[in-house]
């Protein structure tokens, strides 16, 4: 990703720190939720990988590569649990958003944005996921203030098996990926 340094240092924060908590999060009690820890681990964690500033260093062209075909096998996985929930197919559209974004970091020039003048990108594919992350971004905004007190009301669950957390976590990684598209 492309960008200023310090937006770029802050969401490798955040995602590295999502990434930490969904890796926690795979030793659960919940089936559910450690099915999708993982998932959103290996999100949390390429993102990280992508935010890294430019100017501090610049993956060579391959490491793109790599990380298209490593989200291209997790977004096969996400597709073939897709029947199981909702919460599969936002994984399903987060991995493809990760190998268009790692697609178009290959063609990309050094130092450069893919999507500027004469850029390389596919404008109307990053345009839809960015609306769609944004409308997730608000609808689950929406509905995370009431779920942590009704969902935790009377329940006796460990700190890593909170609903409200896992969906602050993809909360968290959905505004990433609102930041992360445009400056592509």
């Amino acid at each position: 990703m492309h960008g200023p340094a310090s937006s770029g240092w802050l969401l490798v924060a955040l995602c590295a720190a999502t990434g930490t908590y969904c890796l926690l999060r795979m030793r659960s009690r919940l089936e559910e939720q450690r099915r999708a820890a993982g998932g959103e681990a290996l999100m949390g964690f390429g993102m990280a990988a992508m935010a890294v500033p430019a100017a501090v260093f610049t993956p060579p062209g391959w490491a793109w590569a790599a990380g298209a075909v490593v989200f291209g096998a997790a977004g096969l996985h996400a597709l073939r649990t897709v029947r199981a929930g909702a919460c599969h197919l936002h994984h399903l559209i987060g991995t493809g958003a990760m190998v268009h974004m790692a697609l178009t970091m290959t063609t990309a020039p050094a130092h450069g944005h893919a999507h500027g003048p004469g850029g390389s990108g596919t404008p109307l594919l990053t345009g839809a996921l960015l609306l769609y992350f944004v409308a997730y971004v608000l609808v689950t905004g929406v509905r995370l203030v009431p779920a942590a007190a009704a969902e935790g009301s009377g329940r006796d669950l460990g700190w890593r098996d909170r609903p409200e957390l896992a969906r602050a976590c993809r909360l968290s990684m959905a505004l990433a990926m609102v930041a992360m598209l445009p400056a592509m």
